[in-house]
């Protein structure tokens, strides 16, 4: 999922291009109902769990892809509640700043250091969450990794938009789906490295 980069005539909100605007737009949509869904289908099942401790989230496919085992874990409730709510509460706000830009609000720049500021939370606490998965939990969460996968073009593309026009800015955007290219492989290799002896077992 990326965002088209390279300016175009006519400009729309705070001076961005129509179509970086327009792209840009289009990812807090999708990304937005995407993240929302797996973090929703995340709360059902962590309240079929509560309701039936012996339940098995159907998530839960192997030793390693377990959604149980995360979902038992102290880092699945980090601030006291299910760590899925924040994403029930905090993709729908970036489904309604996407429709917004797709309908050529003209964002004032407060909206996108709001955006900014979210989404650079909201990767932190994904990489965060990726390590524990990888290296305290033993487990990997497929919705998690949805989320993981939506928020990671999030932050990516708000940075280069509040990063132009400028120098830095511009030569990123030059390489902004190679840069997101390695960072997901990079994640891949880390998830095939840590689980690397489950994964020869079902060759």
């Amino acid at each position: 999922m990326t965002a088209t980069m390279p300016a175009t005539t006519g400009t729309g909100s705070a001076g961005t291009p129509v179509q970086v605007q327009r792209g840009l737009g289009w990812l807090y949509v999708v990304g937005g109902l995407v993240g929302l869904a797996a973090s929703f289908a995340l709360v059902l099942e962590k309240l079929a769990k509560l309701a039936n401790p012996g339940y098995v989230p159907t998530c839960s496919l192997n030793p390693i892809i377990s959604c149980g085992s995360v979902m038992d874990s102290p880092q699945a409730a980090l601030f006291g509640f299910p760590n899925p709510l924040l994403g029930v509460a905090s993709f729908p706000v970036m489904v309604v700043f996407g429709a917004a830009l797709l309908a050529g609000f003209p964002a004032p720049r407060w909206f996108w250091v709001g955006a900014q500021l979210g989404t650079t939370l909201g990767v932190v606490f994904v990489h965060w969450l990726i390590f524990q998965s990888l290296y305290e939990i033993g487990a990997l969460c497929p919705y998690c990794m949805v989320v993981w996968v939506v928020t990671i073009p999030m932050f990516w593309y708000t940075t280069l938009h509040n990063l132009r026009p400028g120098r830095v800015g511009e030569a990123l955007a030059r390489v902004h789906s190679v840069v997101l290219a390695v960072w997901y492989l990079a994640i891949v290799v880390l998830c095939l490295q840590a689980f690397w002896d489950y994964w020869t077992t079902l060759l």
